[in-house]
């Protein structure tokens, strides 16, 4: 019988860990689908500075889920142990760590490493914008702005 809950709570437990780790990609060459065939705004402009920045996600839902998956799995891997009483306070000390461990799970892979790029545009404004780390900037480079006016990103300019 304990052999039997315990694939399906592993399973669970690793289905927990890679749903959190969802994360929303924020990155200058990401575009989620009701972004796409929308016409943007385009500015040119000089980096000013860079500075690295974490992103972290704004949507709870995959913390929660790790924190529920690894609670469950936790408390069916805990109430393996021992007999009577025994197996109740292991379920719930394994309900308790494994809730834990789903948290911190998706806390890790929930967010990603961004940039703040602070730039001059052309017409001599001053723009700070953070976005996903997925292309290399520095002072000077010339950058293109795109703006759809509820998002703006920051590309080189090519």
């Amino acid at each position: 019988m304990r052999e039997q809950l315990v694939r399906p709570a592993v399973g669970l437990l690793l289905a927990a860990f890679l749903l959190s780790g969802c994360a929303q990609r924020v990155g200058q060459a990401d575009y989620g689908a009701s972004r796409t065939r929308t016409a943007q705004s385009v500015r040119y402009g000089t980096v000013v500075s860079v500075r690295d920045v974490r992103i972290d996600n704004d949507d709870r839902t995959g913390t929660a889920i790790g924190t529920l998956g690894g609670g469950i799995a936790g408390g069916v891997l805990g109430s393996l142990l021992g007999n009577g009483r025994g197996s109740v306070l292991a379920a719930v000390a394994g309900a308790a760590l494994g809730a834990a461990a789903g948290y911190g799970g998706a806390e890790l892979l929930g967010g990603q490493t961004g940039v703040e790029i602070t730039l001059t545009l052309d017409d001599g404004q001053t723009l700070a914008v953070a976005q996903g780390k997925d292309a290399d900037f520095a002072p000077g480079q010339r950058v293109k702005v795109l703006s759809d006016g509820m998002t703006t990103r920051i590309v080189p300019e090519r």
